[in-house]
């Protein structure tokens, strides 16, 4: 979902941002319809102009808050008009997802590895196209035969989807 809030790349990455999530387990209270981005910022002033400049471009930045250990979360309203698309990524659907949708998602990442450059097409892609390598590997994988119907990855699962930082901090 992290590309429908239309984030620059490089200031996620820079900002040292772990992953997302659909709720945050230590709030009582879970804010509908958002996304809570999890950050481990290395420069707190680099991250706090990063934080100021988000309130400034996006007005569905509507809340920031701090945990131990340096990590910070920031949650953004999802974006309305993708609310159909986020419904289908809930249910599984994710080659039912609109075109537009899907193009928020780069369907290349640039590898390197060993001072070589080299491209790949993304997971996303492959997620949302139902390409022919990923639909053979999980057949080789899981040893069966995908039907056209069948989409190719694990359906979308609320309670991974959680942020549960206690977890994160005892496997650090």
């Amino acid at each position: 979902m992290v590309p429908t809030l239309k984030i620059p790349k490089d200031a996620l990455k820079s900002n040292n941002f772990l992953n997302a999530y659909i709720e945050d387990n230590r709030k009582k209270e879970q804010y509908t319809d958002c996304i809570y981005l999890l950050f481990k910022p290395l420069d707190f002033d680099k991250f706090r102009e990063f934080l100021d400049s988000e309130y400034e471009r996006s007005d569905n930045v509507i809340d920031d808050y701090d945990y131990e250990k340096g990590y910070v979360v920031v949650v953004y309203k999802l974006n309305e008009d993708y609310k159909e698309d986020f419904s289908l990524i809930r249910e599984g659907k994710y080659s039912k997802t609109s075109s537009e949708f899907q193009s928020l998602f780069s369907p290349v990442l640039k590898i390197i590895k060993n001072g070589l450059h080299r491209d790949e097409m993304s997971l996303q892609y492959r997620i949302f196209k139902k390409t022919t390598d990923l639909i053979e590997f999980w057949e080789t994988t899981l040893e069966i035969v995908f039907e056209e119907s069948q989409e190719v990855w694990d359906g979308f699962n609320e309670k991974k989807e959680i942020l549960n930082l206690t977890k994160i901090i005892e496997n650090e």
